[in-house]
């Protein structure tokens, strides 16, 4: 007998979505294009993380020390900037280290032949942990005695900070809209549906049929509508991510942007599309047939 009625659910839903066909390719439309927007701006927002991660991987400040201190006492401050909070690691280098290192990428070397690492300072590199944190972290450094100055790119540093949060502010914002919108219209298609067999939920209603027995076609139809935007989302998601990939590759400008390839996303993604156009199906269900159940 459970059966019997999961086939009678299962089977209504489907005559309804074929019935309504316009408005329910609408709804599968809109479901796809919020996906689509979540889902774009979403990645944007991952790969956004993982740049920010990666400068903090190879982004550092340094920090110089005073003149007027040894080598000796210049090592020993080592364990002052370790005790900073944030510091990831710090590599003491000295004057003569730098002066070769620096010396080594000039083309012309000949132009520094009368200098000596003198002109130079015995420096350390700091890695930072979290890199919004990476000012207040320099500041601390820089209030060590024995530091005579320190210098840091802030300005990469708050630009990577800010396109995250800015991508992540936006994609939570748009997703919100969409979604709301999403189960509007398919409310919408149920609520038609529902309409045209308003006659059907009363007699049903009157014979002693459930909300839940009335409902669940219904909430068939929504959720079926969803996957179906959820799956067709994906596919397209992943062919936008595709060209957009390729055309970073092919960006001379773009090449320091080392984009996350699809695949390591591609089994959460499919799945989070699944259940939000799930979710957006049901959700216009329950909103479109609630009033109707009331006979």
């Amino acid at each position: 007998m459970r059966d019997k009625q999961i086939f009678y659910h299962i089977r209504e839903g489907f005559r309804s979505i074929f019935t309504h066909g316009l408005m329910s390719f609408a709804a599968v439309c809109m479901t796809v294009a919020c996906l689509l927007i979540m889902g774009s701006f979403s990645l944007i927002a991952v790969n956004a993380n993982q740049m920010l991660k990666d400068l903090e991987d190879d982004n550092q400040f340094l920090a110089y020390v005073d003149d007027s201190l040894t080598r000796e006492q210049g090592q020993a401050l080592e364990a002052k900037i370790k005790a900073v909070p944030n510091v990831a690691s710090v590599t003491f280098v000295t004057k003569e280290e730098a002066w070769d290192s620096f010396t080594a990428e000039q083309d012309n070397q000949a132009v520094f032949s009368d200098e000596d690492a003198d002109i130079l300072r015995d420096r350390y590199e700091i890695h930072v942990e979290d890199i919004q944190l990476m000012e207040q972290t320099v500041k601390q450094v820089a209030d060590i005695s024995g530091i005579a100055n320190v210098r840091a790119a802030m300005e990469i540093a708050d630009g990577f900070v800010m396109l995250r949060n800015v991508a992540t502010a936006l994609a939570i914002i748009l997703v919100v809209m969409l979604v709301i919108i999403s189960i509007s219209i398919v409310a919408n298609t149920i609520k038609l549906a529902t309409f045209t067999r308003r006659e059907e939920i009363a007699i049903m209603k009157m014979c002693g049929a459930t909300n839940w027995f009335v409902r669940w076609p219904f909430l068939v139809e929504g959720m079926i509508l969803g996957l179906a935007g959820g799956v067709i989302a994906y596919l397209c998601q992943w062919g936008v991510y595709g060209l957009v990939v390729q055309a970073v590759n092919r960006s001379g400008i773009l090449n320091i942007i080392d984009i996350v390839p699809f695949a390591q996303m591609s089994q959460l993604v499919l799945l989070v599309f699944l259940l939000v156009g799930i979710a957006i199906g049901a959700g216009g269900s329950v909103m479109a047939i609630r009033k109707f159940l009331k006979v």
